[in-house]
């Protein structure tokens, strides 16, 4: 991390809960001046600190009235087959994150659908036709009491 002092944290979770925040108002939160602010932020996004600012959207606006997680376990365990799952999940808008992880399984999936009927018809004519799939374990979201993305 560049110069990874408390200035550069602070900043970083200031710029976590608000990316719209203005250089100005950042730099007197944090006891800088504008320029020097401005120098730091730059530089934390150079090193790849900083990957990108994004707009937060509200699930219910888009029409996502449910959530949940999928652990996936595949039959074969080549590059091959994670390969080809990998690409055929990316290919799916309701994914809207996938984990390879260690453990019993191999995929952890975060799945966004309008409804019930629609994460069903995700889950059997999509991740239920995929070669190699043998196992899904679904964990439905009833709450996020914490969730850090938003």
């Amino acid at each position: 991390m560049a110069k990874s002092d408390e200035i550069n944290r602070w900043i970083l979770r200031i710029l976590t809960q608000d990316g719209r925040i203005s250089n100005l108002e950042l730099a007197d939160k944090v006891g800088l001046s504008p320029s020097a602010c401005l120098r730091r932020v730059r530089d934390l996004e150079q090193a790849g600190v900083i990957r990108g600012y994004r707009a937060v959207l509200n699930p219910e606006q888009m029409g996502v009235g449910f959530v949940a997680y999928i652990g996936v376990g595949l039959s074969s365990h080549t590059k091959q087959a994670q390969e080809d799952f990998e690409r055929a999940v990316s290919r799916s808008p309701e994914v809207v994150e996938c984990h390879n992880i260690t453990g019993t399984i191999e995929y952890l999936l975060r799945i966004e659908a309008a409804d019930l009927r629609a994460y069903k018809t995700f889950h059997t004519d999509v991740l239920g036709t995929l070669p190699h799939v043998n196992a899904l374990t679904s964990y439905v979201v009833m709450g996020s009491p914490k969730d850090l993305r938003a």
